[in-house]
């Protein structure tokens, strides 16, 4: 999505917008092999209206999808119209890759005489970072701003570092998290993911039904919750009840995750 929109915006900065007759987009690599099934094309399209992963209405995803694929026709950032037709100019290439990395993508834009007006490769690098060609190709993506006092590679390298400042993991986080803004930004930016997280948890609890993708998978979150809330509170007595909620919530995330919900991407 981030790398669609990015597209998008080349466009209109270039001031190439109004000149688009159409675009196509190639995903490569595990972007192309499992599309589909990870809401890939979805995400591109979405990106081409001018959609954010942190700013686009869930709830109406679902319309704007099925107008663009009903109409056969897309607006560029909710801006230009464009002839777009799924399978013609959204392509996944199941067996090739670009070089740099697994998750390459490439976005053309022609004018109405076919002329090429704009080409871009982007990758995605996970967390939702996206890089260009050229930035690929450089060792280093940016500049490390991390102090040296608090700078560390490994787990190790953390723990000399908390033993050497005298300062917790968190301290040490906090010191570099304010090489790159205000601390109070840092501050109101975990606050947010917070946020989106436990709505993703609720949103999971209820919602029921199948799942997208064709397999008819069965939400079980909303009934698993009910009979948790059901049991006799003698049940809490047992340490291990905890953990029943604990996968609970991972579940009601699962769903989310795979019917194309607003969610968190972290490591476990």
């Amino acid at each position: 999505m981030r790398a669609a929109r990015q597209f998008a915006q080349a466009l209109a900065q270039q001031q190439l917008l109004a000149q688009v007759d159409r675009v196509r987009a190639d995903m490569y690599g595990s972007l192309g092999a499992t599309g589909p099934g990870h809401g890939t094309p979805k995400a591109v399209i979405l990106g081409l209206l001018g959609e954010t992963p942190e700013q686009v209405a869930i709830e109406q995803v679902a319309e704007l999808l099925h107008r663009v694929h009903s109409q056969n026709r897309l607006e560029l950032l909710g801006r230009h119209a464009i002839t777009f037709k799924r399978n013609r100019d959204l392509l996944l290439h199941k067996d090739k890759t670009l070089d740099y990395h697994a998750n390459g993508m490439e976005f053309r834009a022609y004018d109405n005489s076919d002329k090429l007006l704009l080409s871009k490769t982007y990758y995605s690098v996970g967390g939702g970072f996206i890089v260009g060609e050229q930035t690929a190709e450089q060792d280093q993506i940016s500049k490390d701003p991390r102090p040296e006092q608090t700078k560390f590679d490994s787990a190790a390298e953390l723990l000399a570092q908390c033993e050497r400042q005298k300062m917790s993991i968190a301290d040490i986080m906090w010191h570099n998290e304010a090489a790159w803004r205000q601390q109070a930004d840092t501050a109101a930016g975990l606050l947010k993911i917070w946020q989106v997280m436990q709505q993703c948890v609720n949103n999971g609890l209820q919602q029921e039904g199948e799942l997208p993708g064709g397999l008819k998978v069965k939400r079980r979150a909303k009934a698993l919750h009910q009979q948790l809330l059901q049991r006799p509170e003698a049940a809490l007595a047992d340490p291990l009840s905890a953990l029943d909620w604990v996968s609970l919530y991972a579940l009601a995330v699962n769903e989310e995750n795979a019917a194309g919900g607003r969610m968190v991407t972290a490591p476990t």
